[in-house]
């Protein structure tokens, strides 16, 4: 291996879906109604291969670590489309023997057939969308499954995949603090490998910030927010699930690989509409993003073979992003990794940080205490301004 190879960091990709059978009032994702995918699964696949290929270009070295089909909803696209991305990811770049491979599932679309196909075709990990074990905050949520779905769905995945994953959302209108201690003990109590627990924000553009704007929707205070919050951590810790990120929790060996190299500064490849990238090129990290809305996208696949804009990401914002990233991590980063990527932190502000007990004191490493874990955009403003 050159050089050259041998100074990149991890790869990653990263493949987006962007269509969902209906859009959640919560959701500023890139989604799109699934009944306005008039393109064909051809189509599609050779889209696919097209911008797998540019890439490819720019980042030739693998091999791939891991690959996270995300979305919208990805259990929406057919078995055969995703064998045809991984086996195109393997003849370019090569899939690792021990590759993390992760798609994104909801409920609704995870039946045990469809996720026997996936398996074949090279998943090892599934995250369900499961979002409340509570049939009226579903409603709320405006989820189409039931709890009794999402428990089965589960029950196929984890019996199927290596790793198996489900996201809540607490911290919702109205919700008790006693509330989301039962629901997250009824959560546990399923056994998983992993959970990724977001309290829920209030996006603009959604639903849910237009009923906020008219004083229709209220989500619990600051206080009554990190009330939630520590009751979260010490249940999960409790079951084996400490968290290892802000708000991802897994006992060691089911971390999620994919996410983790991302916060360690890993490259990831973006693939499909609105997808986001990180990858680095002659030394340099360049920020990738692809176009939004999926017919212009398909179409500058056919194209030009790729539907792309690629930026050098400046000294600054490479910093900020390292930082802003590395704080999330509850092991945080070394400031030795830190520094081998140009972030050079004032010894001063962190010391004055660390006085405040947002910091931990260990010399070599940039973490935030659990109290500095509610505090991020404070911290990061304090060492970067």
């Amino acid at each position: 291996m050159s050089a050259e190879a041998d100074s990149l960091p991890p790869l990653g990709i990263y493949l987006h879906w962007p269509f969902c059978s209906a859009i959640c009032p919560y959701c500023d994702f890139n989604v799109h109604a699934a009944h306005k995918n008039t393109a064909s699964q051809k189509d599609w696949l050779a889209a696919y291969r097209a911008e797998l290929a540019h890439a490819h270009g720019l980042r030739p070295h693998g091999p791939v670590q891991s690959v996270f089909f995300g979305g919208g909803t990805p259990s929406l696209m057919p078995g055969d489309l995703v064998a045809g991305v991984l086996q195109e990811i393997d003849r370019l770049w090569s899939l690792a023997g021990d590759a993390e491979i992760t798609l994104e599932a909801n409920p609704v679309s995870a039946a045990e057939v469809y996720l026997q196909e996936l398996r074949h075709a090279g998943i090892t990990r599934l995250s369900l969308g499961v979002q409340a074990f509570d049939d009226d905050a579903l409603r709320f949520l405006g989820r189409t499954h039931s709890v009794n779905d999402a428990q089965h769905a589960f029950a196929a995945a984890q019996d199927i995949f290596d790793s198996a994953s489900f996201d809540l959302i607490y911290a919702r209108p109205d919700q008790s603090l006693a509330a989301w201690q039962k629901e997250l003990a009824a959560a546990l109590a399923l056994a998983p490998h992993h959970m990724s627990l977001y309290q829920l924000t209030i996006e603009p553009g959604t639903a849910f910030y237009a009923r906020a704007q008219q004083g229709r929707l209220h989500v619990p205070d600051e206080d009554a927010a990190a009330d939630l919050y520590d009751a979260t951590q010490s249940l999960c810790a409790a079951a084996g699930l400490p968290a290892y990120e802000v708000s991802n929790h897994a006992a060691l060996p089911h971390r999620c690989r994919h996410n983790q190299a991302i916060w360690q500064g890993g490259d990831y490849l973006g693939i499909g509409p609105g997808a986001h990238g990180r990858v680095t090129i002659n030394g340099i990290k360049h920020a990738s993003l692809a176009m939004r809305k999926p017919q212009d996208w398909l179409a500058a696949c056919r194209q030009n073979g790729h539907g792309w804009q690629l930026r050098e990401l400046t000294a600054a914002s490479a910093a900020e992003e390292a930082v802003m990233l590395g704080l999330r991590l509850v092991e945080g980063r070394p400031l030795a990794e830190l520094a081998a990527q140009g972030v050079m932190l004032d010894g001063t502000r962190l010391a004055a940080l660390q006085q405040d007990g947002l910091l931990s004191a260990q010399k070599d490493v940039l973490q935030a205490t659990e109290k500095g874990r509610l505090l991020l955009d404070y911290i990061i403003a304090r060492l970067l301004a």
